[in-house]
């Protein structure tokens, strides 16, 4: 049997067949081959259009058919994730009425603090374990502010994995793990959270009925598998954001364990056995894939929105044209670690959680020399800066009792960096572990235990191996440590 996993990203749709019984991933693809349309209709803002998901699904999804060559029919069970945070709504037709509010928008930031002082503190954080902040519930609430006409014709809300499981099975559902990421979630009473609907003004039916994130959700009836090219009665199973999807890629499962990625933005994503919270709301609490209210299993998320996409944003503006990330690398390796006193903070993208929704921009700092700094200095100082910020969140996790001693990651993105990789394990002190998987593959992996496929995720990944680990540089730690006090005292001055 093959399983389809499918992910639902703000840059592209990827999908990806692999093989049930080796585990072997025996094609995958992606679409748009350029980054997906985001539109900003002001400052701040930014909206996709959920049938472009659809779109894009659908062209992935003929061409991974094309190159595997497998049958329709030999496929038994679909997984989905999917980017976090969106907001979705649509009629009674099931159609959306507006584009959606994807994860990067941050219009419902003040929505959410006027929430949070309204609600309480301590009451938010200890049902909800977050802040109201600028999640699905805050973007609901502007819509309700804002556009009264939409509000008032909403049928059903829903996360973005939510709506493309709706068009792959025609019912609409969802799931525990995506109602805490949306901030409705009441971990104490195990429930929708009253406070959270009644202080907004939400019917409690414009909520979907949830199901298992591992388990039957629907099955695609004839439209959607024509569309598709898929099997009329296809099982969908599993269902996940992004970031918990990404820890399960990679078998974090149980408390101990982290998991990162650190494409555009970058996430440190650790498990935990207890209804943590930081009460600056700096990194937030979400109830994981495999999260039950007998055995808690609770993913507590760093997110650096200044990531890659600095590193991106030096290729194209610093670099020379066709300048390689492997160039920039290799430039970088030739500069000695702290980057001879440069400094780089690494927040150009947007307010950063970690620094309590401050917007600083990204910075250069430490002592600029005309006579000693290079461009190469400048590439290995940023991804310096990107690390340390990493182990900046990561510290506050650590407060939280969620504490890396290994890192596991998809040999991908920032991670193929040997300069990034190396000083975020020698200023954290944890091991990484590079796996080649991704977050489609473990959305068909998903589906695999979801079907029953798989007894268990230990059959589900006995074919994951490690490519590479990546252990703390013990003869360069005190460069790092004096680097990192350096980077740190450049950030103080911003907060």
């Amino acid at each position: 049997m093959f399983l389809l996993g499918i992910d639902i990203g703000s840059s592209s749709v990827k999908v990806a067949l692999v093989e049930g019984e080796s585990g072997k991933c025996v094609a995958s693809a992606f679409h748009p081959k350029k980054e997906m349309k985001i539109t900003a209709p002001r400052a701040g803002w930014a909206e996709q259009d959920p049938e472009q998901w659809w779109k894009h699904l659908k062209r992935a999804m003929a061409e991974a058919l094309r190159e595997s060559g497998v049958s329709p029919e030999s496929i038994g069970a679909v997984g989905i994730s999917y980017q976090m945070h969106g907001l979705v709504v649509v009629d009674k037709a099931l159609k959306p009425l507006r584009p959606a509010i994807i994860w990067c928008d941050s219009r419902a930031v003040e929505i959410g603090d006027t929430a949070f002082e309204a609600i309480g503190k301590d009451k938010c954080l200890a049902t909800l374990l977050n802040s109201p902040g600028n999640f699905t519930a805050s973007k609901l609430k502007w819509i309700k502010d804002n556009e009264p006409d939409i509000y008032n014709r909403i049928y059903k809300i829903m996360l973005p994995g939510d709506y493309i499981a709706m068009k792959l099975t025609g019912e609409p559902k969802t799931t525990v793990s995506g109602l805490s990421e949306g901030i409705f979630w009441d971990f104490e009473r195990n429930e929708l959270s009253r406070e959270v609907l009644d202080y907004f003004g939400f019917d409690e039916s414009l909520v979907s009925e949830t199901a298992p994130t591992f388990g039957p959700q629907g099955t695609l009836p004839p439209e959607a598998s024509q569309e598709l090219g898929l099997a009329e009665g296809t099982k969908v199973c599993y269902r996940a954001g992004d970031q918990p999807n990404n820890a399960f890629s990679l078998n974090v499962m149980n408390p101990g364990e982290v998991a990162a990625t650190a494409g555009t933005s970058g996430v440190v994503y650790g498990i935990s056995d207890r209804l943590a919270f930081d009460r600056q709301s700096r990194v937030n609490t979400f109830a994981h894939v495999n999260h039950r209210q007998e055995a808690k299993r609770l993913g507590v998320l760093l997110c650096v929105n200044g990531t890659g996409i600095l590193n991106s944003w030096l290729r194209e503006n610093i670099g020379p044209e066709n300048f390689s990330y492997e160039e920039m690398n290799a430039l970088a390796e030739r500069i000695p670690v702290g980057a001879e006193g440069m400094s780089v903070l690494p927040f150009g993208n947007g307010a950063e959680r970690i620094l309590n929704n401050r917007d600083i921009g990204a910075q250069i700092g430490g002592t600029l020399n005309f006579n000693i700094h290079t461009r190469a200095h400048l590439f290995r100082a940023a991804q310096e800066g990107i690390a340390f910020a990493f182990k900046y969140g990561m510290e506050i996790m650590a407060a939280m009792g969620t504490e890396a001693k290994v890192i596991r990651a998809g040999h991908a993105n920032m991670f193929l960096s040997p300069i990034f990789r190396q000083t975020l394990a020698s200023v954290t002190g944890a091991s990484i572990e590079l796996y080649d998987t991704d977050g489609a593959v473990g959305a068909a992996r998903g589906a695999g235990i979801g079907a029953g496929y798989y007894k268990n995720t230990r059959e589900a990944f006995r074919n994951l191996k490690i490519i590479e680990t990546v252990r703390p540089d013990a003869s360069g730690a005190e460069l790092f440590r004096e680097a990192y006090g350096r980077w740190t005292n450049q950030l103080a001055k911003f907060l």
